[in-house]
């Protein structure tokens, strides 16, 4: 069974089995383009090795056809924040690639992205990746049955003002996620905690912090995807899919569940089964 409160899709037990079938498929896709970044492919080749790795796997790419999408997955470098279009760009040593990656499984997704260094690349870079990465699991450590959703947003926020002066994108945000990939609600990854949508069981969220070097401003070019910052510095962006179980929360595109990073913070998963 499946209801909604407020616009926000509920799932049953065997339905966020179902979406954990696809974010392992999300999961295994990304570790795999992880190690097939390197000086001198293009961002088509890795859309490429993600489109079959995903349909061997019997699974659908999310992202391919979405609203007239070309790409299987969106492959941004350095100044591109988000939604960068697959194809001929050549990576090159120094470079910094956001990967963002979605599949479909029996009908239920799955959306994940990462950043990756390309070859052997500036410390500051490496470092704004870092900060991105976990601030994403400082919002999952915050999440809560019976709390509410900006208790994500404003760990997220919390965490990368006391770590840093990155800009925080505040005009892409994460979201809900089951039978379709985007779905109500909006999780900003800025504000004030105790707001929004109470957590709940069944309840399935994309969280995916994107932060700047420099400023957030930002713009779309002309392809009408790709998202650059407005002063040319570079960005990171890293997503995962998670849900909250009475035993803790359970992040549905990591391979692991979220057990290693989670458990840094002292936080215990709670799988429903794995």
């Amino acid at each position: 069974m499946m209801f909604r409160d407020r616009g926000i899709e509920i799932k049953t037990r065997e339905q966020i089995l179902s979406m954990r079938a696809a974010g392992l498929v999300v999961g295994r896709t990304l570790e795999l383009l992880r190690g097939e970044v390197r000086p001198g492919i293009s961002t088509g080749e890795l859309d490429a090795i993600a489109e079959d790795n995903i349909r061997s796997a019997g699974a659908t790419p999310s992202f391919k056809g979405y609203h007239g999408f070309t790409g299987s997955i969106c492959a941004s470098v350095n100044e591109e924040i988000v939604h960068g279009i697959p194809g001929g760009r050549v990576l090159a040593e120094g470079d910094l690639i956001s990967i963002d990656c979605g599949a479909i499984v029996d009908g239920w997704h799955g959306d994940a992205a990462i950043t990756v260094a390309v070859g052997e690349v500036d410390a500051e870079l490496l470092e704004l990746a870092r900060i991105c990465a976990e601030s994403m699991w400082h919002g999952f450590a915050a999440a809560k049955l019976g709390g509410r959703l900006t208790d994500i947003s404003a760990a997220v926020e919390t965490f990368v003002r006391a770590n840093s002066s990155y800009g925080i994108v505040e005009d892409f945000v994460g979201h809900g996620i089951g039978s379709a990939m985007h779905q109500p609600p909006n999780v900003p990854n800025f504000g004030r905690p105790g707001r929004g949508p109470k957590l709940i069981e069944g309840l399935a969220l994309a969280v995916e912090p994107m932060l700047t070097l420099g400023k957030q401003e930002n713009h779309t070019l002309e392809d009408d995807w790709t998202v650059v910052t407005d002063d040319g510095r570079a960005a990171a962006h890293t997503e995962h899919t998670f849900t909250l179980t009475p035993q803790g929360p359970w992040v549905l595109t990591a391979l692991d569940g979220g057990e290693a990073e989670l458990g840094k913070l002292g936080v215990k998963i709670g799988p429903l089964a794995d």
